[in-house]
């Protein structure tokens, strides 16, 4: 039997869910919204089976087998411990929580339930992240020295730029690293193969006067109202260490004019290098001391994340699509490799914590196992 998904929540990535869902396989039975109105629109431009009344309501339902939690940071917990209780598979946006205490629970709810509980860190998906982590496990690079990068975006740059996320109480107390920075530290460490032990972190925040006005609503409705938009960090470096060793740093900025959506990173071993940047994902930049290569996607081997034909552009809504076919490989009982779970998202709040702790004392800090 065909998936039955849920769509919680149906802005810009609720919409990408319910693309996933249907190229996956599944389908979307339902959708939840802030007001019902809302959800019966929602319902016939996605083509769901029907408009829920509440999102209370439709992660319980009988017709919905995985519920996709797709709302503001703040209703992650109540609404995933919902369906969780009630037996559902669930996919939850990051931050799976805005706390590590949340994600904790949410991550041992799920391991006691029994249940598929996914994080969509999709970035995983990329082939030639895939390639990368390959050719790193078989030893080719050699020992990893370094792991830098940055994750660059520009959506909130102008003074004006107003979004939920601004708000601590709906988005949690990190914002561009929360959102991002987690991202870029996932995709690391599942392509290297280190976890980050300790790190050092500065924030830079922009004061403020937005107010609503009718630019590009990127990732999310406005607020009401101006705020001074303080209080939640615009953009951040961090400095770390790795478990094997290595030294690393990252850029992760909202508020960088020009950059969309750089994430970029570069592994760099004592043989090779990788470089892989997602604004040019289906090719992979080889560093060698003799001879440099940009190896094309597919051109050594074919992977099931290749979804399309090589030579063909594969971009962000096909990793999605390979996220939730692999979610759907799991519920019928199969271990897809590097599916990234609720306790990837427990981990993705940790090293926040660990960021703001350190940026609040100004010195190095600890990143719990």
């Amino acid at each position: 039997m065909r998936p039955r998904s849920a769509i919680v929540g149906v802005g810009f990535i609720g919409t990408v869910h319910a693309r996933a869902v249907r190229a996956a396989g599944g389908i979307v039975s339902g959708v939840a919204a802030r007001t019902p109105e809302a959800a019966v629109v929602a319902a016939g431009r996605l083509g769901a089976g029907r408009a829920a009344p509440s999102p209370e309501d439709l992660v319980v339902a009988d017709d919905v087998d995985v519920v996709h939690i797709c709302t503001p940071n703040h209703l992650h917990v109540p609404l995933a411990e919902r369906a969780l209780a009630a037996g559902k598979h669930v996919i939850c946006e990051k931050p799976l929580a805005t706390d590590v205490s949340g994600a904790r629970r949410l991550t041992g709810l799920s391991a006691t339930a029994g249940v598929v509980a996914a994080v969509p860190f999709v970035y995983r998906f990329y082939p030639t992240v895939r390639d990368a982590r390959t050719r790193i496990r078989r030893g080719d690079a050699g020992p990893l020295r370094l792991l830098h990068g940055s994750y660059l975006q520009d959506w909130l740059s102008r003074p004006e730029d107003d979004n939920w996320r601004t708000d601590p109480a709906l988005g949690g107390a990190s914002r561009a690293f929360g959102d991002i920075g987690v991202h870029w530290c996932d995709l690391v460490e599942f392509a290297s193969g280190h976890r980050i032990t300790r790190l050092c972190a500065r924030l830079v925040r922009v004061p403020r006067n937005r107010r609503p006005s009718d630019g590009p609503r990127t990732a999310g409705p406005r607020t009401a109202g101006p705020s001074d938009g303080s209080s939640t960090e615009d953009g951040a470096t961090v400095m770390f260490e790795t478990d094997r060793g290595a030294l690393g740093s990252v850029v992760v900025s909202q508020i960088s004019p020009g950059r969309k959506n750089r994430l970029w990173f570069s592994l760099d071993g004592a043989q090779a290098s990788y470089q892989f940047d997602q604004e040019l994902p289906d090719s992979l930049w080889i560093g060698g001391r003799e001879q440099n290569a940009v190896v094309p996607r597919g051109a050594a081997s074919i992977t099931p994340y290749d979804v399309v034909p090589v030579g063909h552009p594969q971009g962000y809504q096909d990793c999605f699509t390979a996220f939730v076919a692999d979610v759907y490989s799991a519920i019928t009982g199969d271990e897809p490799d590097g599916l990234p779970t609720f306790a990837d998202g427990l981990r993705a709040a940790v090293i926040t914590d660990a960021v703001l702790e350190s940026a609040a004392r100004g010195d190095w800090t600890e990143v719990p196992a």
